[in-house]
């Protein structure tokens, strides 16, 4: 069975394939956020420059920033769990948000902003679940403080085997689960345009 040479969870392969691909980028997005693509108006991704690294380098570390529909969402990839991936989260956020409005404006201007989080280990280890999303809330009455604040996590441990995958998200997180050139076929075999194109 031959190994991958380069798997999409490489930093630096993830940012060039979807940001020379941005209507990949955005059907994944759609599926990973549940949206309708159809109805992605705005789509602008907003650090598409890519830095000096290799290929090969694989401790080189890029997000993907993007405006959907007036959001700001930024797309992560960690393979390694270093401890401290909750703050690193929560930095990323506090960092958009912050940055998301000029000296001078209303607060309230401050638009909704998403960090996306694909996994290559366990985060929660206290659940089976793949996808975790957090927002801001009250913690007894869990009213909702503000609608600004989203984290969504996807681990790809645990994600159910190929030929369980039902909906988009799964479908398409399988593709970064792919360590094989047998399992890239297998995600072939779904007849999937989308994955086809993203085939790498």
């Amino acid at each position: 069975m031959k190994e991958l040479q380069y798997k999409l969870t490489y930093d630096l392969l993830f940012k060039m394939l979807f940001t020379k691909y941005p209507d990949l980028l955005k059907r994944l997005v759609a599926a990973l956020l549940s949206i309708n693509y159809d109805d992605i108006g705005e789509f602008i991704i907003t650090n598409s420059e890519m830095p000096p690294e290799t290929l090969g380098d694989k401790f080189c570390r890029l997000d993907i920033n993007m405006i959907v529909n007036g959001q700001r969402i930024d797309l992560e990839i960690q393979v390694e769990n270093e401890g401290n991936y909750p703050e690193r989260s929560l930095f990323i956020w506090a960092k958009e948000f912050s940055t998301a409005i000029q000296e001078g404006q209303d607060f309230s201007e401050l638009p909704k902003t998403i960090v996306i989080s694909i996994l290559g280990f366990s985060l929660f280890r206290d659940s089976a679940d793949f996808h975790s999303e957090f927002g801001a809330l009250e913690v007894n009455r869990h009213i909702a403080l503000s609608d600004k604040f989203c984290l969504h996590f996807f681990e790809l441990k645990k994600l159910p085997p190929l030929s369980e995958a039902g909906c988009g998200k799964e479908m398409w997180l399988t593709l970064f689960n792919a360590k094989t050139e047998a399992d890239l076929e297998r995600i072939e075999k779904l007849e999937v345009p989308s994955l086809k194109k993203a085939r790498f």
